[in-house]
């Protein structure tokens, strides 16, 4: 069975946007290693993203970077249509659900935190990585109202890099 992994980065702070959601904060941003992110990019077939997430990715002068994956959106509004993305308008849990039944690697869920928070309330996430990187918002959307250990999961993983991201895994209690 195919697991559904939040890999998400966010700033020191705990946001993931600053208040209008707009996602340009984040191309200049500090990261680890290109590696990481490349081996975890390959370990997987398939991501889900909420909607204004893929609202905000549409508006971002950057290639679709999912070209190679099958692209689900979780949206009440499809727009922007794109070649080779799905739009999940209704029964989002059954159908995550069924994606996670399916032969093949596993799903990235890229963001956003009102889709994030839904799959967490029904128990359809299960690792979570979150790089926090060395940037403060203070002020915007907030990955989670608790912490991931507040809320009964396991640290499995803590880096520090040298350019001061801390990158953070964890799994199901």
């Amino acid at each position: 069975m195919k697991k559904v992994k939040l890999y998400i980065t966010v700033s020191k702070d705990g946001y993931i946007a600053p208040p209008d959601g707009d996602m340009e904060w984040l191309i200049n941003t500090p990261r680890p290693s290109t590696a990481d992110y490349r081996d975890f990019f390959d370990s997987v077939d398939t991501v889900i993203m909420g909607g204004n997430t893929y609202r905000e990715m549409c508006c971002m002068d950057i290639l679709w970077p999912y070209k190679d994956k099958k692209a689900c959106v979780v949206t009440r509004h499809p727009i922007m249509m794109k070649e080779g993305v799905n739009f999940i308008t209704e029964n989002a849990f059954e159908t995550i659900s069924q994606l996670k039944k399916e032969n093949g690697k596993d799903i990235w869920l890229v963001g956003g935190a009102e889709l994030t928070s839904l799959l967490l309330d029904n128990d359809l996430i299960d690792e979570m990585i979150i790089t926090y990187i060395p940037v403060t918002l203070e002020k915007g959307i907030s990955l989670f109202s608790n912490t991931p250990e507040e809320m009964g999961w396991v640290l499995k993983e803590d880096i520090t890099y040298d350019n001061n991201a801390i990158k953070k895994t964890y799994q199901k209690a």
